[in-house]
């Protein structure tokens, strides 16, 4: 990737990062089925790790599926003052290379190292350099993938995890793409995917076959972002003063849930985990969505916005509760909480922090 003109893009993404700081602070934990989560009947597992992910255990999942799984499954609260500490750590290291860091979460960040501050022309060079320093620094692993955009680079990280490494050259773009299936595409769910499948689109290479205006005509304004990126194109940048304009959290349950009393526990996990990310980001809100999908499918939005900010862990869940009576709900298969319209300043807390990383 020597042509100054072609951007070099890395997307770095902590492998399993919440259970490996876990694993890494408490020896006895380690090489072991780890969820972090509650363990309740009405728990969910917030994060995995690699052992517990051999067994099927993933993120978001009921924590009482979770155990079916792997009854030897260990849970741990979580402690997210630490994996806020260690994912500056971590920012730190990147700002050495470049300036232009783009953070998604606490675990994961886009950089352009197109011009950086260690003078490479090697994009894959600086990408191990991190993975190293990383290593050494924390006692984690990250994986990361190099390329020319955005999309590529976060599609690279993922295939060689854990500390991995993948990179898609200039060169060998096209040829990759067109393999790639449709559901590897930012944007496309179950449903897109299904509804691709029944037009005999499978891959990059099938929406090729088609023009933009036919993608547009079946998938509105997002058939322009299918018609793009099946050719490889993703012209956005790593935008290091990205403006998050809202929080959320979703679970999407394998067997509905039924009974009002088990939706509301879920919800109420739901609407902490959300509150903690908001905490960690330093960010206030005073408009709370809830987000409910039921067994048909069926996707309802309902909102509130209150005249000061959210207060507390116990006021956000207070007002999806709210929200979810007056839906009169009897089964669903998704709950989602989601809280936005922020404010510059939190006076209540004593530190503000920008960027949630």
């Amino acid at each position: 990737m020597a042509d100054s003109s072609i951007r070099k893009i890395v997307h770095v993404d902590m492998d399993a990062f919440f259970a490996s700081i876990e694993q890494r602070n408490n020896p006895s934990l380690r090489g072991k089925p780890v969820a972090v989560g509650g363990r309740s009947q009405r728990g969910v597992v917030a994060a995995a790790s690699y052992e517990a992910r051999k067994y099927g255990v993933h993120s978001a999942m009921p924590s009482a599926i979770a155990v079916q799984k792997c009854p030897g499954l260990i849970f741990v609260e979580p402690h997210f003052d630490e994996y806020k500490r260690v994912s500056y750590q971590i920012r730190e290291i990147f700002s050495r290379f470049t300036d232009l860091i783009e953070p998604l979460s606490l675990d994961e960040a886009y950089l352009d190292v197109t011009h950086n501050k260690s003078g490479s022309r090697s994009a894959t060079h600086i990408a191990m350099a991190i993975k190293r320093l990383i290593k050494e620094e924390t006692g984690l692993t990250a994986s990361a993938g190099v390329s020319v955009n955005k999309f590529l680079a976060k599609i690279a990280s993922d295939i060689n995890k854990p500390d991995g490494l993948f990179v898609i050259p200039p060169e060998q773009v096209d040829r990759f793409v067109e393999k790639l299936p449709v559901e590897k595409i930012h944007g496309i769910g179950k449903a897109t995917a299904e509804k691709m499948r029944k037009l005999n689109i499978y891959t990059c290479r099938d929406l090729r076959a088609r023009d933009e205006y036919e993608l547009i005509r079946q998938f509105g304004k997002a058939g322009r972002w299918f018609f793009q990126i099946a050719r490889g194109i993703d012209d956005r940048p790593v935008n290091p003063n990205r403006i998050r304009k809202s929080i959320g959290a979703e679970v999407t349950f394998e067997t509905d849930l039924d009974y009002m009393e088990t939706i509301s526990a879920a919800l109420k996990e739901i609407a902490g985990e959300v509150w903690d990310r908001a905490y960690a980001s330093g960010k206030s809100g005073r408009t709370v969505t809830l987000k409910l999908r039921y067994p048909d499918f069926t996707t309802r939005m309902r909102s509130k916005t209150t005249a000061l900010d959210v207060g507390s862990k116990e006021e956000l869940f207070g007002i999806v509760s709210d929200l979810l009576q007056a839906e009169a709900v009897e089964k669903v298969r998704l709950l989602g909480v989601t809280l936005s319209n922020f404010t510059e300043k939190r006076d209540k807390y004593p530190r503000q922090l920008t960027l949630e990383f």
